[in-house]
């Protein structure tokens, strides 16, 4: 028998737990059989989620930076690449802020069940109060402060300090291309390694994840319903405008960021690069993973537009590694949604951490599915919004997962032709197969 796919799972788990739910409420079931029995398994699932992030971001990074080869090529190529890339990802999270702080998607839900959700995570919360103050009273450098570790292994300990093992894991793969590469190629080879296993195992926790989903839905349903089953179908019609927001955002990425990077530097139509790139981005959709899809984006960057192997092999790999335009406004409008559907207001220098945090956490992001939810734990932790929060939006995680990887792989695509027009190509016409370097057999 055929197996079903795994994103088929999640939807149907979705939806079962939607139905358990709305039966536990109507027919008044035992909460405390949903609490005991089912909800367990969501907690699994989100820690094995976070059991991860830690070893996923050091092992991509490091294996990330040292793929660069050596440091005189950043100085061109790999400079206006990462410049690039950074600004594409930071212009993606502060759209996604503005998309979600004009649309208030998680204030549609009244003040009583704001109230009721945020006890339900008050223990993850802390008090707000506190925090505030404690913001307050900081000094204006002290996010930079913050950002380098005082001891990298009580860091890698405490997910609230992930952009300190970033800065230590982007200050380990630069000092791997300084030193002779006989001495780093094992260093290299050790997290390059380390990375395969990190991704398996997330294959391994998405197996979990149409159970996960179920567990989440049903227990989210029936400790939020009490005795007014009407704020749960309230929470649900707030998760329909968290998606459309998402899926807007997504789309005026595709649609009219990339589109101007192409008329400010290409002479290219965004028409024919659409057509190239097509089959890039249906495989994207379908595999939620721009490592998976990235054979097939090189395949029609190189022969179908035309981009030189120099450019495409340096940028679009790199890319697959630090780029994540779509999963980075995906992480703003969730980490927004989620506070606002908490009742939990977020400050202007939360919002900036917002920004700081998503554009480091993309650089770590596995180009996988399921690797977005975990960085999305990062920045929540980061702004001191509960964690176990995600539970309010992971539901439609799978097909939004489908959509920004979309997004991620347009985007590589996007600054490869950038790059190599910066660089004095001329891309937009097919390369003949000829001009092709023919492969020798010894």
């Amino acid at each position: 028998m055929k197996r079903i796919p795994l994103h088929i799972q999640i939807v149907l788990g979705l939806v079962l737990g939607l139905i358990f739910g709305w039966l536990s409420i109507q027919f008044g079931w035992d909460p405390a059989f949903t609490s005991n029995w089912i909800k367990p398994i969501g907690t699994i699932f989100i820690n094995a989620l976070k059991m991860i992030a830690v070893p996923l971001v050091v092992a991509s990074l490091i294996v990330g930076v040292a793929n660069l080869g050596d440091i005189s090529k950043l100085s061109r190529i790999g400079g206006k690449t990462i410049l690039v890339y950074l600004c594409t990802t930071v212009i993606a999270v502060t759209l996604g802020l503005l998309i979600a702080n004009i649309v208030q998607p998680g204030k549609i839900l009244p003040t009583a069940t704001r109230d009721e959700l945020m006890q339900l995570y008050q223990a993850d919360a802390g008090s707000k109060e506190a925090t505030a103050e404690l913001v307050q009273n900081q000094s204006p450098l002290q996010p930079i402060v913050d950002i380098v570790p005082d001891n990298i292994f009580a860091a890698t300990g405490d997910n609230a300090r992930m952009l300190q093992v970033v800065f230590f894991a982007l200050i380990m793969g630069v000092a791997l291309l300084k030193i002779p590469k006989e001495k780093g190629a094992p260093v290299v080879r050790f997290f390059d390694g380390l990375n395969d296993i990190i991704i398996t195992i997330v294959e391994f926790i998405m197996l979990l994840a149409p159970y996960g989903v179920f567990a989440l839905m049903a227990s989210l349903m029936v400790e939020l319903a009490g005795d007014n089953p009407e704020r749960a179908f309230q929470l649900l019609k707030a998760l329909g405008m968290y998606t459309l927001c998402v899926i807007g955002g997504l789309a005026l990425m595709v649609l009219v960021v990339y589109p101007t990077l192409f008329k400010l530097f290409t002479r290219m139509k965004y028409g024919r690069f659409f057509q190239g790139i097509r089959p890039a981005q249906l495989l994207a959709f379908t595999t939620s993973s721009s490592s998976a899809t990235l054979p097939v984006t090189m395949r029609q960057v190189e022969e179908e537009l035309g981009v030189s192997e120099e450019v495409s092999s340096f940028v679009l790999p790199l890319g697959a590694t630090i780029n994540m335009d779509g999963t980075s406004l995906y992480q703003s409008v969730a980490a927004v949604f989620i506070a606002q559907a908490l009742g939990m207001g977020l400050t202007l220098p939360q919002q900036l951490m917002i920004v700081l945090t998503a554009t480091l956490a993309s650089i770590g992001s596995a180009g996988v599915p399921g690797a977005g939810l975990v960085m999305l734990i990062i920045v929540l932790e980061a702004i001191g919004v509960p964690a176990a929060g995600i539970a309010l939006i992971i539901a439609p995680d799978r097909i939004l997962d489908m959509c920004r990887t979309v997004v991620n792989v347009t985007g590589d695509a996007s600054v490869a032709m950038v790059v190599a027009s910066t660089e004095g190509e001329t891309p937009g016409s097919p390369r003949p197969k000829l001009a092709k370097d023919p492969i020798v057999i010894d």
